[in-house]
């Protein structure tokens, strides 16, 4: 951990009664009865990944700061000011990798957290140009990086471009030779939430585009080829949050299904309340097998933790989130992170 990490806060130990709801038939994913419970207050929660020591990270974007729970519960700061950090990932190394965002304070970029505390820049511009506001990220088994690049807020500084002078809000993948390709541009609009298949043959990216009622709010599946590269002709939309607020962050168990960070409490004018906050249980041609309801206006994210991967951990308003299920989760990383790190 970085020598800038603070003293631990107490653990906020309310608890919430929340609906988990699976359709008829579909397998029981969600253990009867369970619930999801706060694990800590902060101010706006993203990007939460587990580690195996037992530590979850998680982005608290309007504070400038990646902050970490540590086994035992408590709070650390973890990396201040983070650069508007919101989406997180571990490399096959165990370094933390992090998607910081635009707005005040935010350095538009990918970076890298060394053993030793230093910051490795990844990406911070594509062909001369500025990023917009790296969102997510996921990593395959080959350790190539694959994030995305939307803007979501003012939009007066957006530097990306292409031929046509249309700004640009793509996907990207970084290599491990630390070459930047772009993989898709105008087919999504908002690009947000991104994930790998276990047999990293599908490419999910969570397209939210909530400037208008009309916008995209769907995830597109993408077939994804041996050499990182998407074959645009198989894009399909297999779910459509519209007109709710639509999807957001996601995570995958290992039989390919995903688990959608989307919905809203309270109606916007570009919203409704027609998909409610929480987390929603997709299989991989994308139909709902489950539901778990979070009593905040905002979930964000969530990933798979815990010693036997069947933890959910949830980013929703100012909270971290968790809860047991049956299923295990794939966390893309772990497999490499395991031979280099030896946990």
């Amino acid at each position: 951990m970085q020598a800038r990490e603070k003293s631990a806060w107490t653990v906020f130990c309310a608890a919430a009664a929340l609906l988990v709801a699976t359709p008829v038939g579909a397998e029981q994913i969600v253990p009867p009865g369970a619930t999801a419970q706060p694990v800590q207050l902060v101010a706006f929660t993203e990007g939460p990944v587990w580690h195996p020591s037992g530590n979850v990270f998680f982005s608290d974007v309007t504070n400038n700061r990646i902050l970490r729970v540590d086994p035992k519960g408590q709070l650390h700061v973890y990396r201040f000011p983070s650069g508007r950090a919101n989406g997180l990932i571990f490399d096959h190394q165990g370094r933390l990798i992090a998607c910081e965002g635009g707005w005040e304070g935010g350095n538009r970029r990918v970076t890298r957290t060394e053993h030793d505390g230093t910051i490795t820049v990844l990406a911070s511009h594509y062909q001369g140009k500025r990023l917009n506001s790296p969102n997510d990220l996921t990593i395959d088994s080959r350790g190539r990086i694959y994030f995305t690049d939307p803007r979501y807020g003012p939009r007066n500084d957006l530097e990306m471009t292409d031929e046509h002078g249309r700004i640009v809000e793509g996907v990207y993948r970084i290599d491990p030779d630390g070459s930047l390709t772009r993989i898709i541009a105008h087919e999504v609009v908002r690009p947000n939430g991104i994930a790998l298949s276990p047999d990293e043959k599908w490419l999910y990216v969570v397209d939210n585009d909530n400037l208008t009622l009309q916008g995209n709010r769907k995830i597109w599946r993408f077939r994804l080829r041996e050499d990182g590269s998407v074959d645009l002709s198989t894009q399909k939309a297999i779910f459509d949050f519209s007109p709710g607020r639509g999807g957001d962050g996601m995570a995958v168990d290992t039989q390919g299904r995903l688990y959608v960070a989307a919905g809203t409490i309270l109606p916007t004018p570009t919203t409704t309340t027609k998909f409610p906050a929480g987390i929603y249980i997709l299989s991989p041609e994308g139909k709902q097998l489950g539901f778990i309801r979070v009593p905040e206006d905002m979930v964000t994210n969530c990933c798979f933790g815990g010693p036997d991967l069947r933890t959910l951990y949830i980013t929703a308003g100012h909270k971290l989130w968790s809860i047991r299920v049956n299923a295990t989760g794939y966390v893309p990383w772990l497999k490499g992170a395991k031979k280099t790190l030896g946990f």
